[in-house]
């Protein structure tokens, strides 16, 4: 894959990156949503390599003070920019400072890269990996860069085998329910199981709902936390009955997930929480909150 846009110097000078192409390696969207471009994945550990092309018009010459090719790991604090950083940077030198008069194409290589952290795309927070070509200029001149982007995902074992969640909740003389989910732990692609019991039912109740909530938790002096909704399924919808039980079964394919992120580099954390919501017929909400815990199992 290679970068969308060349860089265009004033010179006459284009830059152009590329990783080097496989058709086995899988790809994943680099944005939120699942949309937009997509992007090769890379696991900890694995080498970084690829091309780098700075092509001059007919003509033309470049003077420079070295070209290098860099690899970032950057947190972006997307809602103050004053703390986004450069986690993780490693830099190679392509061409020592001098002047070019044709075009020239490079080999780079990235080897044994630690890469322990997952690239995240989140509502307040972005984390991204990418290789940085740089063309160095005189004090005078502006130098040039192009950049690439790749994701970063990390496959870890099955964590211990976890217990169901049994949960009680209630409205005194009005409501008494009891829930419970097979398991706490799920991957990304699990299914989560699990009923619903109606002890006391006073109250009319009009539908009920299951929802998977993300939580992602800006953390330093100036905490701030935003809950997104990532789903809304519904498990039931008419008014329930004293010792009704309602199933639930929920696919997690499909959903817009990520495995549970805790304090990563200081800066951020990503959880999840099985929100069980019952709606009544003057469209009161009453809900019950639960969290869970994500891992991934498979790439992509």
């Amino acid at each position: 894959m290679s970068s969308v846009l060349g860089g265009l110097l004033g010179s006459g000078c284009k830059l152009d990156i590329s990783f080097e192409e496989d058709p086995n390696r899988r790809t994943a969207p680099l944005d939120r949503g699942r949309q937009g471009d997509r992007a090769y994945i890379y696991l900890d550990g694995e080498d970084v390599c690829g091309s780098a092309m700075v092509s001059l018009r007919p003509g033309r010459k470049l003077e420079h003070q070295g070209i290098k090719v860099e690899l970032v790991g950057q947190v972006d604090v997307l809602l103050d920019k004053s703390r986004s950083y450069d986690f993780f940077s490693i830099s190679k030198d392509l061409e020592p400072p001098g002047c070019m008069f044709e075009p020239k194409q490079y080999k780079w290589r990235f080897a044994a890269v630690d890469k322990h952290v997952e690239t995240y795309a989140g509502i307040m927070v972005r984390l991204r990996y990418f290789v940085r070509l740089v063309v160095l200029r005189s004090i005078s001149a502006i130098s040039r860069v192009r950049e690439i982007d790749f994701v970063v995902q990390s496959l870890h074992p099955p964590p211990e085998i976890s217990s169901g969640l049994k949960m009680e909740v209630g409205i005194e003389d009005c409501l008494h329910i009891e829930f419970e989910y097979d398991k706490s732990k799920y991957h990304m692609r699990d299914v989560v199981v699990g009923k619903v019991y109606f002890v006391m039912v006073r109250l009319k109740i009009r539908h009920m709902e299951l929802n998977i909530v993300r939580r992602e938790t800006l953390l330093g002096a100036k905490q701030h936390t935003e809950n997104e909704t990532l789903s809304k399924f519904e498990i039931m919808d008419g008014a329930p009955v004293k010792d009704q039980t309602i199933p639930v079964r929920l696919y997690l394919t499909g959903f817009d997930l990520t495995p549970t992120y805790i304090n990563v580099q200081n800066k951020f954390s990503v959880r999840y929480f099985l929100n069980l919501v019952l709606v009544d017929e003057e469209d009161r909400r009453y809900f019950k909150q639960q969290e869970i815990f994500l891992w991934r199992s498979k790439l992509g």
